[in-house]
């Protein structure tokens, strides 16, 4: 479905290109942040979790991947190392503000190689994006529908994270380069399709890497989160997803 993938590809785009000029609140975090974290994490445990049995009888019967063979639960494991890889991305992040805070320290330069490892993983994370949005497990025109708006309510929530650290250097050209890692993914899925025994890893890869980015941004005491605007979220984009 290239028109339609064309399509999700350009709102998507859209939401990365202009997150910056919104105007959230960032203590206390915006209800509409809330919001937007509960429907990725709606979308990852009902509709993502529930097609990692599928994934996970394609690995164990790939003889081609054979080092999988000592993990018994092949794409948990990957699911647990998308979010391990960004908990490691956050705390280094984290460290990074500490420092700046330090006497006698170089911040300029420590803050700016933080950005490029930031921007690098989420490039990465991009492209991985924009490949599921010419393959999934579910190939349906719903089943994109709910990809795309999973996606761009986590656009907002990682976008903004990334613009309220770095302000200027994300607006310009740290949005560009995700922007493009996004294109990039999308033109790989147009060219052709890898096994589905890889795309199991990925799509298991960004479900932790969703699940990660969205917790670090509303579990912080002092974000103070809008636990309302977060559980309507969950609730709402539930309900559409089990009613269909």
């Amino acid at each position: 479905m290239p028109p339609y993938s064309l399509l999700s590809l350009l709102l998507l785009l859209g939401v990365h290109l202009s997150v910056g000029y919104l105007r959230l609140s960032r203590i206390p975090r915006s209800r509409w942040l809330s919001l937007a974290g509960g429907i990725s994490v709606a979308y990852i445990f009902l509709h993502v979790l529930p097609e990692f049995a599928v994934y996970q009888e394609i690995l164990s019967g790939n003889e081609k991947i054979g080092w999988l063979a000592y993990l018994e639960y092949h794409v948990y494991s990957f699911a647990l190392l998308g979010l391990v890889v960004f908990y490691a991305l956050e705390r280094a992040a984290k460290r990074s503000r500490e420092t700046h805070r330090e006497p006698h320290n170089d911040h300029g330069e420590h803050n700016v190689k933080m950005f490029w490892i930031h921007i690098v993983s989420f490039m990465l994370y991009n492209g991985i994006i924009g490949y599921l949005l010419v393959w999934r497990e579910d190939q349906t025109l719903l089943g994109l529908l709910y990809y795309v708006v999973a996606m761009a309510f986590h656009f907002v929530v990682t976008d903004y994270g990334l613009y309220d650290h770095y302000r200027a250097r994300y607006r310009r050209p740290g949005r560009w380069l995700v922007a493009a890692a996004l294109v990039s993914g999308w033109v790989l899925g147009l060219l052709g399709r890898i096994s589905p025994a890889f795309i199991g890893i990925i799509f298991a890869f960004l479900a932790g890497g969703v699940i990660m980015n969205v917790l670090k941004e509303e579990l912080p005491e002092e974000r103070r989160s809008n636990i309302w605007a977060f559980v309507g979220g969950v609730g709402a984009y539930s309900l559409l997803l089990v009613a269909t």
